[in-house]
């Protein structure tokens, strides 16, 4: 499947500015990055992906850096990431593809909603899985991991559902008839990871 990746990086120097990066799929499965922080009326549509602390009369990262954070930081939690996905029984090729989608492997990510971690825990469902500090990688990927795979149980044999449970919820699949909600953003997380899942090579 052909799937466009539309770059837009702004390089610029401010005093002040934190040099986050921002990421949009939009319904056709293309994928914006961005430096500059959305305006409120798109900010629901843009996902913080990298959090950086100001750098001073230093310019925002180009995009060669960010692949280069996104490599090491996947080459880092490689080992981890396949040892929770043995243990639980689930395939690590879509453990990678909730992390890639979810924090692009950055294990200090936290979302506008209050997620943290490599897998984008919130305080309940850490709770649920026994995770005390979500900001540790290791029982940050244990948790969200358990986690996936009790939704693959749930939904099996549907993927897209149990993807879109770890989104959007389980209730919110079962609430819709056992089927992808309605919100343009679980639609557009479904898409994106299934698309990381079937390309990815470990």
């Amino acid at each position: 499947m052909l799937r466009w990746i539309t770059i837009l990086i702004t390089l610029s120097v401010s005093g002040g500015a934190l040099a986050d990066i921002y990421k949009y799929v939009d319904s056709a499965g293309r994928t914006y990055y961005t430096n500059i922080k959305p305006r409120p009326a798109s900010s629901g549509l843009y996902r913080r992906i990298m959090e950086t602390k100001p750098h001073y009369m230093r310019p925002a990262p180009a995009m060669a850096g960010y692949r280069n954070y996104f490599g090491q930081n996947k080459h880092k939690f490689r080992d981890l990431i396949n040892e929770a996905a043995y243990r639980h029984q689930v395939d690590p090729k879509l453990v990678h593809a909730v992390i890639q989608t979810e924090s692009a492997y950055n294990a200090g990510a936290v979302s506008s909603a209050g997620a943290v971690g490599l897998m984008q825990l919130m305080p309940d469902t850490a709770r649920r899985y026994g995770v005390d500090d979500r900001r540790d990688p290791l029982q940050n990927v244990d948790g969200g991991t358990h986690y996936l795979r009790d939704l693959i149980e749930m939904f099996s044999p549907n993927l897209e559902l149990a993807v879109a449970a770890y989104n959007a919820g389980e209730g919110a699949v079962i609430k819709y008839n056992y089927s992808i909600p309605p919100y343009p953003e679980t639609q557009n997380y479904v898409k994106q990871v299934l698309a990381a899942y079937n390309r990815s090579s470990l």
